[in-house]
């Protein structure tokens, strides 16, 4: 039954993402932030078991989630509920496949080992929030396995510090209830391996995406601040499940 779940799981994506490829270059001259990509991703996470429930809401036109990083699911959720384009380590890029997919989503690729590349990852982020309004970033750098944070990399944020004051920050706790374990994509496990695992589970997935309420005041003083304050939303939230 398992390898029968994939074989239907993995056909129904191809012939999703088929189908979302041809409106994507449909609706491409017509619109400035194409409205396919999340919608594409919101059908990946339905066809590979997932049910989600939103809690919360963005507080601002313009708005930057701050997210617990688990799984490759992650993506799908967040742009399913949330609409938001993402951060990626430029390495990702190599992958031309990947690449092209992430571009669609307009990705923002970033080297996060040079500061010298700084002053075009803040252009870099406010063209994408020009674009698509949110951009969530993963701000640990890598995936969890659920039962607490890894350190938060402050310099990941450093293109927040000069986001204007009509851009809210947002914490964002992602669940997978008790499916966290099984599904997090953790240690050197083959992403191809995580991937069909997904796909081969008979039982639904609960996931639960948490946005916090945005950060305020002294929160805010600089990537440092922002760090250690999202670091407690995030952790007080986990605490709760």
């Amino acid at each position: 039954m398992r390898r029968l779940r994939i074989a239907y799981r993995m056909a129904a994506l191809i012939v999703w993402l088929i189908l979302c490829v041809g409106a994507f270059y449909i609706a491409a001259p017509f619109t400035r932030r194409n409205p396919v990509p999340p919608r594409f991703l919101a059908g990946v996470a339905t066809i590979a078991g997932v049910r989600v429930r939103r809690i919360g809401s963005i507080s601002a036109p313009r708005a930057v989630l701050l997210a617990n990083h688990l799984s490759w699911l992650d993506i799908p959720l967040l742009a399913g509920t949330t609409g938001s384009v993402f951060v990626a380590h430029d390495g990702l890029a190599g992958n031309r496949a990947l690449k092209w997919l992430c571009d669609m989503n307009d990705t923002v690729f970033i080297a996060r080992s040079r500061r010298s590349t700084v002053a075009h990852q803040v252009d870099q982020v406010r063209e994408a929030l020009d674009a698509a309004r949110v951009l969530t970033v993963f701000p640990e750098g890598t995936t969890n396995d659920g039962t607490a944070l890894l350190p938060i990399k402050s310099a990941l944020l450093s293109a927040l510090d000069t986001t204007d004051a009509g851009t809210a920050i947002h914490p964002v706790a992602l669940s997978y209830g008790d499916a966290t374990q099984e599904i997090a994509w953790v240690g050197n496990e083959p992403g191809a391996t995580n991937f069909f695992n997904v796909l081969g589970r008979g039982k639904p997935i609960d996931a639960t995406v948490t946005i916090l309420p945005a950060l305020t005041g002294e929160a805010l003083n600089g990537r440092k601040a922002i760090a250690e304050a999202t670091r407690d939303a995030l952790t007080k939230a986990m605490a709760g499940w």
